[in-house]
């Protein structure tokens, strides 16, 4: 019996569904104190004044901090996958000058929750407002306010990705496409915001901090070179995790604050966020401003590609800052075979909160911009848009296939998936269906996308070990927030030991119990993580095997593996269990020679390039003429993750991340005025979609294997929020083509498409 690939039902979900997860502000600690926050309510300006002798005296407060009495502490970590990023200046607390609209300029501890924000009220901060820039065509616009020295004309950093020829390409060109987008900019809204909750050994010197996090081992290395600490004497729990997309990667400026605080007052410090500065502080997504322009030759074969791409960073760079455009970039020319392109992207500083990684981090960009510009090319060239994708896709004999950008696709078959999709969807029939319907005077419209989600690219650790019961415990240097891997790893690991997932129990999320690890964020935990936990299973089945050719005086080479043990080949009566051989490992004195006790590996697997899932939407949609109401009559959807451990989980992913594309696409947009003050600060104003307004997909699946990884496994938790965006609005566009409509911005909100409507 093999365990992977099938859908067991998620074994983490009982604590959770029945009230006792242990979320970072369900946890105390004895004298824990509650930290406090006064961040100005200007986008940018200078900081007249931070008087706090009133705070200090108020009940129940154990200390306000300004930062003159800060102490120097180390930068906070920026991730620079650009050459000569300019990172600037990122205090925890400011003094000077603040340059985004909840920037902290005071920290209130005190006894209550209740108490520091009375104590924050009694603050009196006055600030000299300055003029901001809120875009990034703002930003790097000539005449722009000057935010940092460091940063002329506010750019962060930029890059060239040039090819082939693209200037004949364009040049002999028969036909030329040209489009430009706005991306709308997105928060990420975990149902659980940020938290943390430091305490500080004076006895032993030693700090544990529990925060909500997806990368527990990275907190733990950046807070301790933050406050000049031994690694080995800081340990990072990442509990139950409401949540993350991306956006918990961190560290943020609050971890090594409450750390710090907590050393200072030999107390536990806790500061768990607010919805409203969750929205106001966590980092935001997408919001970039891109044109492509497609050259085609007169059969419709794209000859070459260009793209000028503007990507907001925020005021602050987020660790993962750099993210969102290089994956735009490098992504850009998709699942189709084009060799000369022209591609540059700036990275813009603005007077907002951060911008960073968020559930596709610059894949959605680059997809949806690529995929309107062939839909654009189709129509100026008559074209059906699945005719000019077959026309273009990269055929699966070309894999391993290097891209213009220079990624090296690992495998694929996007022939396939477009055509699994356009049967399932029944293409033809809904191209029949739309024309009589638009005789009777319907607006209905059917989208098409492709689309490519690169992965795991990096290493993961993994830890088992067979108990003298029989018993395995596995360890993961990954660190879930809702993606299920206590069931996933437990199916890997019980298929490379021969043992049955329940006897299997999967740790994770703190640092002192695990080998050093890279967490969680990209797709990466089952290609990496459960690859690594691969190799030490191997492992330890292997010492298992010749521990029983030993107990069963038999070759090794004759002996094999079955469920619940070994046995001899043409022998099947002579078997010994694995809890007789794991009794053995551990029994003193009884091993033979040549044999260390124990029956453990520890192993680190990394992955010699990227994985590259892909797949292919099909997408009917009517748009309601009264109203401007989007309706989405069929999503059919085919997506290729290589090997799937777990159906129904990876399902899961999937509904999951079409959700979130359905919330950009339709609602989400972070909005503010035009020197960066935030518009959409609460739920009221942020419209996320409920689940009955989320629609349904027909999910089908196919499977190419990567190379890449002992399972062959792909990522698919991002696959929503990068091939659906495009597919919809195309749809839709599709839909008002006979009212001369050829492009619209997401969200696709009712009145947005009612004045597109009404316009014409």
């Amino acid at each position: 019996m093999t365990w992977v690939g099938r859908p067991l039902r998620r074994r983490e979900d009982t604590p959770l569904l029945i009230g006792c997860g242990r979320f970072v502000d369900d946890l105390s600690a004895p004298g824990v104190v509650h930290l406090a926050l006064l961040r100005s309510p200007h986008a940018h300006a200078r900081v007249v004044r931070v008087d706090a002798h009133r705070a200090r005296k108020a009940p129940g407060v154990v200390g306000v901090v300004t930062a003159a009495e800060l102490e120097a502490i180390g930068p906070l970590p920026v991730n620079r996958l650009f050459r000569d990023m300019i990172v600037p200046p990122n205090p925890l607390l400011a003094g000077e000058r603040v340059h985004a609209q909840g920037t902290p300029v005071a920290a209130v501890v005190a006894e209550s929750v209740a108490a520091a924000w009375d104590a924050v009220a009694l603050i009196d901060a006055a600030y000299e407002p300055l003029a901001g820039v809120s875009t990034p065509r703002a930003a790097l616009a000539a005449g722009a306010p000057r935010l940092f020295d460091e940063a002329p004309g506010n750019r962060a950093l930029g890059q060239t990705w040039r090819a082939g020829d693209p200037d004949g390409a364009f040049a002999g060109a028969a036909r030329v496409v040209q489009l430009t987008v706005q991306q709308n900019l997105l928060a990420g809204v975990p149902m659980e915001p940020r938290g943390a909750l430091a305490a500080w050994d004076a006895t032993t010197g030693e700090l544990t901090l529990w925060t909500s996090t997806q990368a527990p081992f990275r907190i733990r290395s950046e807070v301790a070179r933050m406050l000049g600490l031994d690694e080995a004497r800081v340990r990072v729990i990442a509990p139950d995790v409401g949540g993350g997309f991306g956006v918990k990667g961190g560290p943020y400026r609050e971890e090594p604050l409450v750390a710090w605080l907590a050393r200072r007052l030999r107390r536990p410090v806790k500061w768990i966020s607010t919805r409203q500065e969750d929205l106001l502080t966590t980092q935001h997504s997408r919001g970039t401003a891109s044109t492509g322009a497609l050259a085609l030759d007169a059969d419709g074969r794209i000859r070459g590609l260009r793209a000028r791409i503007e990507a907001p960073l925020g005021a602050y760079l987020s660790f993962s800052a750099s993210t969102n455009p290089r994956n735009h970039a490098r992504c850009l020319p998709g699942a189709y075979t084009i060799r000369d392109v022209d591609i540059q992207v700036a990275g813009a500083l603005t007077t907002t909160p951060p911008v960073g990684a968020y559930r596709g981090a610059g894949r959605p960009e680059a997809a949806f911009l690529i995929e309107r510009l062939v839909d654009e090319a189709a129509h100026a060239l008559g074209l059906d848009p699945a005719e000019i994708r077959r026309r273009n896709l990269i055929p699966r004999e070309a894999f391993p296939y290097t891209t213009a950008t220079g990624q090296v696709y690992d495998s694929g078959d996007y022939a396939e998936a477009l055509a699994r999709a356009l049967a399932a969807a029944d293409y033809d029939g809904l191209r029949r269906a739309q024309a009589e319907r638009r005789r009777r005077g319907e607006l209905v419209g059917l989208g098409l996308s492709t689309y490519v989600e690169p992965a795991a690219l990096g290493w993961e650790s993994g830890v088992v070990r067979m108990e003298r019961s029989g018993a395995v415990t596995a360890i993961t240097g990954s660190s879930p927030h809702g993606q299920g891997h206590e069931t996933t790893f437990a199916q890997v690991v019980a298929d490379h030991l021969g043992v049955e997932p329940d006897v299997i129990t999967v740790r994770h999320g703190d640092t002192a119990g695990a080998p050093q690890g890279s967490g969680t964020a990209g797709s990466r935990s089952t290609a990496l993580g459960g690859g690594a936990l691969v190799l030490a299973a191997r492992d330890v089945r292997d010492k298992g095997r010749r521990l029983a050719a030993s107990m069963l005086e038999a070759a090794v080479e004759d002996v094999v593996a079955v469920p619940g043990g070994f046995h001899v080949v043409g022998a099947a009566d002579r078997t010994v269990a694995w809890r007789s051989v794991a009794d053995l490992a551990y029994r003193m004195g009884a091993l033979p020679a040549g044999f260390e006790p124990g029956l453990e590996a520890t192993r680190f697997f990394e992955a010699p390039g990227e994985v590259w899932s892909s797949g292919a939407f099909v997408v009917a949609v009517r748009v309601e003429r009264e109203t401007g109401v989007i309706v989405a009559e069929r999503i059919v959807w085919v997506d290729d993750a290589g090997t799937i451990v777990n159906p129904l989980l990876a399902d899961g992913q999937l509904e999951g991340s079409l959700a979130q594309a359905w919330g950009q696409i339709v609602m989400e947009a972070i909005t503010f005025d035009a020197d960066g003050h935030l518009l959409t600060g609460t739920l009221m104003d942020y419209a996320i979609p409920r689940a009955d307004e989320v629609p349904v997909a027909e999910i089908l699946h196919v499977h190419t294997a990567s190379p890449y990884n002992p399972l062959g496994a792909k990522g698919l938790g991002e696959a929503g929020t990068i091939g659906l965006p495009p597919a919809v609005v195309n749809a839709v566009v599709d839909a008002l083509s006979p009212l001369g409509v050829r492009h619209v911005d997401m969200p696709l909100t009712p009145a947005r498409i009612w004045a597109k409507i009404a316009a014409r």
